[in-house]
């Protein structure tokens, strides 16, 4: 017993890093793939006052019984929403990225349909808002190392919509075909061939039919609802482009 107390004692001895959470939160608005970013105060006592940065915070170990229930409860003070889709990134960690001592950082990315969302600031946040994914490759300067971890997000959010149904995380309830392959290919940044797309989404039984149809512009079109606790579904190769 006092061998382990001594050990305990020594343990508590070792200086604690910083540890956080970070999500970056996607969602697809006025026909653009985009990120949810807060400001962080403006005070002189907090690190990069008044720049824009990833939203998160510290783990609160009364409220977070893991990792990703700080990320679900950051993400629902932010958006007032639970997310369909969150999936753990990696961690990040060195003496360098936070002014304030040697600092490690969980980041998790989450998608979002951007209906009914109303954006909050919080008690360590001045403002919320969207911006576009296209901003990150353009040197929008954020907090910490936070342009890094949106690249690396990005990246992986890319990478996984090649082969997999992610999108579908991203749609309102009800939805067209037509505006599923939009979705993949705002997050792409590439046209996809019609008729090969429709018919991998057959294939892959993802959502049922409502008995309604959406008009437009031009003739009706089904719409169609996802399949309850669907999950993520994963293509045999990528989705191919629409010949020139």
């Amino acid at each position: 017993m006092a061998g382990n107390k001594r050990h305990i004692n020594q343990l508590v001895e070792f200086e604690r890093p910083l540890t956080t959470v970070d999500i970056a939160i996607f969602t697809v608005r006025d026909q653009a793939l985009k990120v949810l970013l807060v400001q962080r105060p403006a005070g002189a006592e907090d690190p990069f006052p008044a720049q824009w940065a990833l939203p998160g915070g510290f783990i609160d170990t009364a409220k977070d019984e893991d990792l990703e229930g700080c990320a679900r409860r950051k993400l629902k003070e932010k958006t007032g929403v639970e997310t369909p889709y969150l999936e753990q990134l990696g961690s990040w960690g060195n003496a360098q990225r936070d002014p304030r001592g040697w600092s490690a950082t969980h980041v998790y990315f989450a998608l979002i349909p951007s209906e009914a969302i109303v954006l909050k600031a919080g008690a360590n946040s001045a403002d919320s808002r969207w911006f576009p994914v296209m901003e990150e490759r353009n040197g929008e300067k954020l907090a910490f190392d936070h342009a890094e971890l949106l690249r690396a997000a990005v990246s992986r959010l890319r990478s996984k919509v090649e082969y997999t149904s992610l999108p579908v995380f991203l749609m309102p309830a009800e939805f067209t075909l037509a505006e599923l392959q939009q979705t993949y290919e705002i997050i792409l940044g590439r046209r996809l061939e019609k008729k090969s797309f429709r018919t991998r989404m057959a294939s892959a039984d993802l959502f049922d039919a409502v008995p309604r149809m959406k008009s437009g512009p031009n003739r009706p079109a089904q719409l169609y609802r996802l399949k309850r606790r669907r999950p993520l579904h994963i293509f045999p190769r990528p989705f191919g482009s629409a010949e020139s």
